[in-house]
């Protein structure tokens, strides 16, 4: 007992990536500044999880509030670019970031709003620890930025209600996305802080089901997301050499994975 308990205790945040976003705690509302590209590729990630989720949990997309009665998780949630539409369309959410800044500066954005959202500065594990659970979670250009990706994936797990719904969104380890999502986005075009990223550190879609399977869950679809340039919008693709989601579920039945 003593073994798997210090195992759960073994943090995957990674304390420099932390530091480095929680800087930039200021700037998360701002459209023009650092986090401009996930302003651009928030609306692309939005009807993505909308259309998923009304899918799965058999809601109607054209309701005011199709989440009614749903609990979200919306992991590093950051200044709350994500945390605050899903609280809009009508679920119970909880935003966790592990920087007490971006909580702060979330939760005064989401107060200005009207916005009641359980924003807490925490991790997916102490969540995980206290037992809580969640009909969907988002887990959105989080994962290339943990220390221990396997560890981190079966801790969320833990945490997905049975026939919940897991979206995870980061970018995959090929030339192209060292040459586009850090040459490009960092260095060229000046689009996120030099640093922001490890190419190391990406990681493949097969990568991402493994680990996903190894904790119990199925995958359910994949979808590249690719930038054009000419009207400066994201949409979904087939191409899913550099940025690309997953939709992956913990099956109502345990058998559902056999086989």
């Amino acid at each position: 007992m003593s073994e798997i308990r210090s195992t759960r205790e073994r943090s995957t945040i990674d304390a420099g990536e932390v530091a480095k976003f929680s800087a930039l705690a200021e700037q998360w509302w701002d459209p023009k500044g650092k986090f401009a590209v996930l302003h651009k590729f928030n609306p692309v990630r939005l009807s993505y999880i909308k259309a998923q989720a009304c899918a799965r949990f058999e809601r109607d997309p054209r309701a005011l509030k199709p989440f009614t009665d749903l609990r979200i998780l919306d992991i590093g949630c950051g200044g709350g670019l994500l945390t605050e539409p899903m609280a809009r369309l009508g679920a119970e959410v909880v935003g966790v970031d592990p920087g007490e800044r971006n909580i702060r500066t979330a939760q005064v954005h989401a107060e200005a709003q009207g916005l009641f959202i359980d924003y807490r500065t925490g991790t997916a594990e102490s969540l995980a620890d206290q037992g809580e659970r969640f009909d969907i979670i988002l887990n959105m250009e989080v994962i290339e930025h943990v220390a221990d990706p396997d560890r981190y994936v079966a801790r969320c797990a833990e945490m997905l209600k049975p026939g919940g719904i897991m979206v995870l969104a980061t970018i995959n380890r090929t030339f192209r996305s060292f040459a586009l999502a850090i040459i490009g986005a960092e260095y060229v075009l000046g689009w996120l802080p030099r640093g922001t990223h490890h190419w190391e550190k990406f990681i493949a879609p097969d990568e991402l089901e493994r680990m996903c399977r190894n904790a119990g869950l199925g995958l359910c679809d994949l979808v590249g997301v690719v930038f054009n340039p000419l009207d400066g919008t994201w949409r979904r693709s087939e191409d899913s050499s550099v940025n690309y989601m997953m939709l992956v579920d913990k099956p109502s039945q345990p058998e559902a994975l056999s086989g």
